[in-house]
């Protein structure tokens, strides 16, 4: 309602930071069927910087935290962003096994995320958010 005027200087670094990107990836543990507060807010202190933008969701935990991407469309709508099709859930085998590993993480963990009956879900989520990526920024940048 603020149309991006926003009086608190952190809300103003906030602002500045989502606009300067022209698609998103929002990682989220599925919590209580849902996705984190921390979250929530976030995505609720700023509404422009939002508008007209992909985003691409991962998440893990219970159903591979499902309920939590499914509640994140529904926001990410309202907020007039572009959810894409594909999403990246995190058997929780592979999320058990990823963390309790040393860094830098051994890739042969997330091998299930890449091979199976549909293919490199890792690379079809990218290929498809930097494609709408690509897409939207120029239909805004015409729009403009």
């Amino acid at each position: 309602m603020n149309k991006g005027n926003y009086s608190n200087e952190l809300g103003k670094k906030w602002a500045v930071k989502v606009g300067e990107a022209d698609g998103y990836i929002m990682v989220t543990p599925e919590y209580n069927h849902g996705y984190s507060a921390v979250l929530k807010n976030a995505l609720d202190w700023v509404f422009p910087e939002w508008n007209g933008k992909p985003v691409g969701f991962v998440s893990y935990g219970n159903a591979g935290g499902a309920r939590a991407i499914e509640q994140l469309r529904q926001v990410v709508i309202e907020l007039e962003m572009v959810p894409i099709r594909s999403a990246i859930h995190i058997p929780t085998e592979v999320y058990l096994a990823v963390r309790n590993e040393k860094v830098p993480v051994n890739p042969e963990l997330f091998k299930p995320l890449r091979e199976g009956m549909r293919g490199d879900r890792v690379e079809t989520f990218f290929n498809e958010l930097i494609n709408c990526a690509k897409t939207l920024k120029a239909a805004n940048d015409s729009s403009d």
